[in-house]
Parts: C-alpha cells; sequence; structure tokens
C-alpha cells in the first residue's frame, strides 16, 4: 500500500495507492497526488512499472500520474507501459500528459467497457469488474495460476521422452514425430495460485463479493469507521468499516486491508475491535504496509 487515503494527501496519510509486485513485473493500481513520493519513501523506482490500472476518474485516483509519467522518463525508461481504465481512458490520460508530452517510451491503452473483462499478461491476469460508485469505476483482482506437480508416472503414461520433460514443465508445446506435446500430460491437477483483490470508492455489491472470493489478501475501501456515518457513506457511494468486513466474511478470503479513509478519520485503529468482530482477520492497513504472497507449499 503506497498510501491509504481519500479525497486529500494529509503530512502523515498519502492517497490510495497500490503496486503489486509478480516475477519482474510492477502492477501500480491508482495514482492520486503524491504517489510517486510514496514511491521513493519505499525505495523504489518508478522504472519497473509494466502496467498501470485506474479504478475511475475521480482526482485523487489519476491526479498523479503525470509526475509520475516524467518519473518513469527520466529513469530512462524505454520499454511501452500499458494503461488500463474506464471509458474514456486515453483522453483523460492524453488531456494530463499536456505536462508530461515528451515520453522516452510508449503508451499502450487498454479501455474497459464491460462489466466484467479479463487481461492476460506473462504469468499473471488481472480480472477487471464493475463496482458501484457515482461514475463508472472498476475493481481488480491480480491472479497468478499454479502448475500441478510433475507426474513422471503420467509422463511415462502418454510415452513422453524424458528429453522433453524440463521443456513442457516450462509451459512449452513440442512437436515430435507427428505428435503435440504440452505441459498437461507430464503434470498432477493444477494447485491453488495466488489472488489479490482491491477496490475502492463504491457502494458494497455482490459483484465484489463475487470477485473476491477466495482471495489471499482483499483490498477494500473503508472511507468511514464511525458507525453513525452509514447515511453520508451511501450518499456518496463509499463504504463503512463494517460494510467492508461483511463483504470479506462473503467472500471468505484470507486477510482483509482497509484503506481510503476519510480525511476527518485520524485514527482507523479505533475502530478495529467491532470490524474484527465481523471479519477477524481485518487491518486498518498504514501507508507503506507490504506482505509477501507465497504458495501454499
Amino acid at each position: 500500500m503506497l498510501g491509504t487515503g481519500g479525497m486529500m494527501p494529509l503530512p502523515y496519510r498519502w492517497l490510495t495507492s497500490m503496486l503489486a509486485r509478480y516475477n519482474g513485473s510492477s502492477i501500480l493500481i491508482d495514482c492520486g497526488e503524491g504517489t510517486q513520493i510514496a514511491l521513493k519513501e519505499k525505495g523504489w523506482s518508478p522504472n519497473p512499472i509494466d502496467t498501470i490500472c485506474f479504478t475511475h476518474f475521480h482526482a485523487d485516483h489519476i491526479s498523479g500520474l503525470p509526475g509520475m509519467l516524467l518519473a518513469m522518463g527520466n529513469s530512462e525508461r524505454t520499454k511501452p507501459l500499458t494503461i488500463i481504465g474506464p471509458k474514456g481512458v486515453i483522453g483523460v490520460v492524453e488531456s494530463l500528459r499536456v505536462i508530461a508530452r515528451e515520453l522516452p517510451f510508449e503508451i499502450n491503452y487498454i479501455e474497459l467497457n464491460s462489466k466484467e473483462q479479463t487481461i492476460e499478461f506473462d504469468g499473471y491476469r488481472i480480472v477487471a469488474f464493475r463496482v458501484n460508485h457515482n461514475v463508472t469505476c472498476y475493481g481488480y483482482s491480480i491472479e497468478v495460476d499454479r502448475a500441478g506437480k510433475f507426474d513422471p508416472e503420467k509422463a511415462k503414461e502418454n510415452n513422453i521422452e524424458m528429453k522433453f520433460w524440463s521443456r513442457l514443465q516450462k509451459g512449452e508445446t513440442i512437436e515430435d514425430e507427428g505428435r503435440i506435446l504440452t505441459q498437461d500430460m507430464i503434470l498432477g491437477p493444477s494447485r491453488k495460485g495466488l489472488k489479490v483483490t482491491y477496490c475502492t470508492d463504491t457502494r458494497p455489491c455482490t459483484n465484489i463479493v463475487e470477485h473476491a472470493k477466495g482471495s489471499d489478501l482483499f483490498i477494500c475501501e473503508g472511507m468511514y469507521g464511525e458507525e453513525d456515518k452509514i447515511e453520508k457513506a451511501k450518499e456518496h457511494k463509499h463504504m463503512t468499516f463494517y460494510e467492508a468486513a461483511d463483504m470479506a466474511k462473503q467472500a471468505d478470503v484470507k486477510e482483509m486491508w482497509l484503506t481510503h479513509y476519510s480525511p476527518s478519520l485520524l485514527k482507523p485503529a479505533v475502530y478495529m475491535d467491532e470490524v474484527k468482530k465481523i471479519f477477524p482477520n481485518a487491518i486498518a492497513a498504514k501507508d507503506g504496509r507490504t506482505l509477501d504472497l507465497l504458495f501454499e507449499d
């Protein structure tokens, strides 16, 4: 979590943004004012960021983009950058680029036009899903599949020569004497992979619960910790801590981090005892919170 604040940055809380790193790839979700400073506070460079996903186009989620793009350019980046966002993302980003026009790398856009959209990358995928805010807004799941274990008996049953085993385990498809050899011919059943789901600026909805199901980490908006703010949350299409916890419980996630706090919410941790009664493994995340997710075995 690079930042956990909503609406405006505070001296001790940057705007909501998340960075995920997997196998050499870096995925940034949202880029509000100050995101590149939060990144530098972690000691990380913007250069490896391959993909930037935007939940929606409110300023606290996108106004840090021009500075981030310039920082990328100043780091001598040349590889293309992919930007994903709701319909209109090209026009919004190109407008912001008025002050970041000359960049040494290409920007490729993926515009989300449906209720759900899956984008495949090398070794992982991003699933975008519509949520319920007062403008078009998406949540995102980052999913990493894990192949089954190598099964030498299965390989022998399928008459796969030993010289092909290593290549097939790496996912290569091989043609041998008129036969097409594939990875599934030498592996057992698929094992549990990894999944992180991120959503913010939304009312609770079944779409979030469905897409968060089984997540190792569910990062969810908690705009208000005060129970008497429920009507305000409904009016502005945001969520309370307790509504987020209820969705985490329904989705049966392993862990939930709250984020996107109201600027008036000075001490989120004060409310966590009540939140944990709904979902025990809930955490009031702070800026810079980091978690390494590992395969189960």
